[in-house]
């Protein structure tokens, strides 16, 4: 931990904190964007999106004849979201690993469509996909005085 002052007379002390499955997953229901981090071309991407928490899973829309989708459908992703206040210099990070589905009709997709929120991209999204969790980690920085 490093010191650092806030101004005369004040120091703040950084600590982290590792977050617990269930905070971490609370915690990533409350961020309106999420970064899915999956393979293109057998290289490392990042993708924004907006999602919902739905139970353990994690859940979007996408466009179904798009390559991101093909891309997901089948593979293991991993799934980021933050909250970060510079000024403060404290949030909190949580990232979850876990099998994407492509979902394109069924019960679970109606279930799944309903939940999902409306992307902010352009272009009918008319496709979910569901990210299983398995992993879930997650950090919070925070200062003290």
């Amino acid at each position: 931990m490093r010191n650092e002052s806030a101004g005369p007379g004040v120091v703040r002390r950084a600590r982290m904190i590792d977050l617990g499955r269930d905070e971490a997953l609370a915690l990533l229901a409350t961020a309106p964007i999420g970064r899915v981090v999956f393979s293109q071309r057998a290289l490392p991407a990042v993708r924004p999106v907006n999602f919902a928490v739905h139970g353990p899973d994690v859940v979007f829309r996408v466009r179904g004849d798009s390559r991101f989708a093909g891309a997901l459908d089948g593979n293991v992703v991993a799934f980021e979201a933050d909250q970060i206040d510079p000024a403060r210099r404290a949030g909190w990070s949580v990232v979850v690993t876990g099998l994407a589905e492509l979902l394109t009709g069924g019960a679970d997709y109606e279930r799944l469509l309903a939940v999902a929120p409306v992307p902010w991209a352009p272009g009918d999204h008319n496709r979910v996909v569901r990210v299983r969790v398995e992993l879930v980690t997650g950090r919070r920085i925070s200062r003290r005085t």
